[in-house]
């Protein structure tokens, strides 16, 4: 085998990565440094004060498990504090649109940071190489600079709809987001133009130097929760030193004879698994590839999947979730069978507006010795809020939460809520084949879903599979790419289904995925961002 594969969506964070396993790091370690990166040349997308999901696979040291780092609810959260503020929820499922978008923008969007704690943790667990020399390349970059890539001017650009806030709002909601992400006329700074972040570089600095304690207790801690106490934000001190990140084992299922290994709730992997175990009942490579009968079949079990993720899916440590039964091949089956027979799922959805967020990134790496990563993470809908002096912005992960009590999703002080995020690990007779994930909202579960199955129904290599135009059906229409053909959505019309058709080739997710074959590793970036696949040494 190589030295090892990076895949992820920008290149500046893969140079990052490689160079770091060109060092003798490890999948871990490259991983660390290929996030921080993340953190400086895609500011929307992820940050140190942002959440997400990590699966690490060690052969040599036995090890497969998962570091689970989702974003809590702040202590001073409350069930009932926006319950009269509900205007909508959003078509897909991801969040809710509440009056004066208090959820959705600016200091009460924020819930407790988890990024930074996670990747010290990872370190001090599996990495090699000292601490410091993994933050380095993310300080260059905020100190030298990068510039804006296309995908990232695409989501400046990107407009609200029904209530949400656009991303142009976002970037200048502070002084620092303007003075970062704007021009002198307060417009988004345009492809190719220059970034540096000296404040974010300062932090990186302290939290080189004294790790995450810095961030969570220390002198960072401070100036954070004072910036949060003079802005009315739920966030407190208290809810920087309480955090906790959670190590589990795999979610895992059998699909054609191969071995998923996924995260477990809230993660979305529970998801995947319902409806690979759904799909496994079907004969899709007789179907054929994205024919109105294959769509169709793999649609339904997308809504059967998502109705049973908003009914029972929550943060289990204050939710019942029947995660027994939701992947159970026995249930699958008989969900097949109401496939098979013709009935037509309905996804239950408060006058739902037409928003599908797209913020959040991923990556995927495989070292020299077989080791394999494969981590999402994100901001959520970013919040818009830099602390002054510091460089980095917060997430938004309250806009997601259920402002209904009582429900799977429904804010609780400490409580996280459902991500989509399934970083996830195809094996075959024992050994992995494919490392994946996706960035994407709720179309995360949907993109991951159907590169693997184009790889195992329909025999494509990984640059193939995660290529081929994608569909989902997160509601009750059916979301295509642009280039599903026209006479397959009208067929799907002619049905009576209602097809919603992305001005974008590709979309519906972003996955990155690395297939592995003997000592033959096969990048595949997604071609609908700015990604790229380095082998290291190369």
């Amino acid at each position: 085998m190589t030295k090892g594969m990076v895949v992820c969506p920008q290149p500046e964070a893969a140079e990052s990565a490689v160079e770091i396993l060109e060092l003798g790091g490890n999948a871990i370690d490259a991983a660390i440094a290929c996030a921080l990166a993340q953190t400086v040349v895609d500011p929307l997308m992820c940050g140190i004060a942002g959440f997400g999901s990590l699966a690490t696979y060690m052969p040599c040291r036995g090890l497969h498990e998962y570091l689970d780092f989702h974003a809590p609810a702040p202590l001073a959260a409350r069930p009932e504090m926006w319950e009269n503020l509900v205007e909508s929820e959003t078509r897909d499922g991801f969040g809710f649109v509440l009056e004066g978008r208090i959820n959705d923008l600016g200091y009460k969007s924020i819930a407790a940071p988890a990024t930074l704690k996670a990747l010290e943790e990872a370190h001090k667990a599996y990495g090699t190489l000292p601490w410091e020399t993994l933050v380095e390349p993310a300080i260059r970059w905020a100190v030298d600079g990068f510039f804006v890539r296309p995908a990232m001017y695409t989501f400046f650009l990107e407009d609200g709809k029904m209530g949400r806030v656009p991303t142009a709002d976002r970037l200048a909601y502070t002084a620092s987001g303007r003075a970062l992400y704007c021009n002198d006329d307060g417009s988004p700074k345009r492809i190719g133009a220059p970034v540096t972040n000296p404040d974010y570089a300062r932090t990186l600095r302290a939290i080189a130097r004294d790790g995450a304690d810095s961030f969570y207790r220390g002198e960072i801690a401070e100036r954070i929760a004072a910036d949060m106490a003079k802005n009315g934000a739920l966030l407190s001190k208290r809810d920087l030193e309480g955090y906790r990140c959670h190590r589990a084992h795999p979610l895992s299922c059998t699909y054609r004879g191969r071995t998923v290994t996924t995260n477990q709730p809230p993660g979305g992997g529970v998801m995947l698994i319902e409806m690979l175990n759904i799909l496994e009942n079907f004969d899709l490579a007789a179907l054929g590839h994205n024919t109105p009968a294959y769509m169709t079949t793999v649609c339904e079990a997308m809504k059967r999947a998502t109705i049973d993720k908003d009914r029972h899916v929550g943060d289990p440590a204050f939710v019942d979730i029947p995660v027994d039964r939701l992947t159970d091949k026995a249930y699958a089956a008989s969900l097949a069978g109401e496939i098979r027979r013709g009935e037509r799922a309905s996804v239950p959805r408060l006058q739902a507006s037409d928003l599908v967020p797209t913020d959040t990134t991923h990556l995927s790496i495989v070292d020299g010795d077989g080791n394999c990563v494969s981590m999402t993470h994100s901001l959520g809908m970013p919040s818009g809020v830099i602390t002054e002096g510091l460089g980095f912005m917060y997430n938004g992960c309250m806009g997601v939460f259920d402002p209904r009590p009582g429900r799977a999703g429904s804010i609780a002080p400490g409580k996280t809520r459902f991500s989509a995020m399934c970083p996830t690990i195809v094996f075959e007779t024992g050994r992995p084949s494919l490392v994946l994930g996706a960035p994407g909202g709720t179309q995360i579960v949907m993109g991951v879903l159907q590169t693997i199955l184009n790889t195992i129904d329909f025999g494509m290599g990984a640059q193939e599979a995660v290529a081929a135009p994608r569909f989902s059906a997160t509601g009750n229409s059916i979301d295509v790419s642009n280039r599903i053909r026209r006479s397959v959505t009208q067929a799907l019309e002619n049905n009576g289904y209602k097809v919603n058709r992305n001005p974008y080739g590709y979309t519906i997710g972003w996955v990155h995925a690395i297939g592995i074959d003997g000592e033959t590793l096969q990048g595949a970036p997604d071609p609908g961002r700015d990604g790229v696949a380095y082998e290291a040494g190369s």
